[in-house]
């Protein structure tokens, strides 16, 4: 019986759709709405310095780590599964350009937060 790498792509596909239904709606609320019209918190609250603070601590980093890595690895799964839907049963292509977009946004992700320091 042949292995397959599937369950560690349904296991990113997975965490990542669930942060994604809880996570997402309330990240849009807050960055987009809430703190813009000053609803909630401040209007400076999400100011370039509050930030840089939070992407220098090391848990922002992990959430924000976690946040983009898992959404991105989400996106791919579900244009992989869209690709094959609509006939490009190139497996081998789309599991490059899909899973592959996805790690390259993660490594990236990864660097940027660790080129912003501590």
């Amino acid at each position: 019986m042949k292995r397959s790498n599937e369950p560690i792509f349904w296991s990113l596909f997975g965490a990542g759709g669930m942060l994604a239904a809880l996570i997402g709606p309330a990240l849009v609320f807050i960055t987009g709405i809430a703190v813009p019209l000053g609803l909630i918190y401040a209007p400076d609250t999400m100011s370039y310095n509050n930030m840089l603070a939070f992407a220098q601590n090391w848990a922002g980093k992990l959430v924000m780590f976690g946040v983009v890595a898992l959404f991105l690895w989400h996106a791919a799964h579900r244009i992989a599964i869209l690709l094959h839907d609509f006939g490009v049963h190139a497996v081998a292509a789309v599991k490059l350009f899909s899973y592959g977009g996805a790690f390259l946004g993660t490594v990236i992700a990864g660097y940027a937060l660790l080129a912003v320091g501590f």
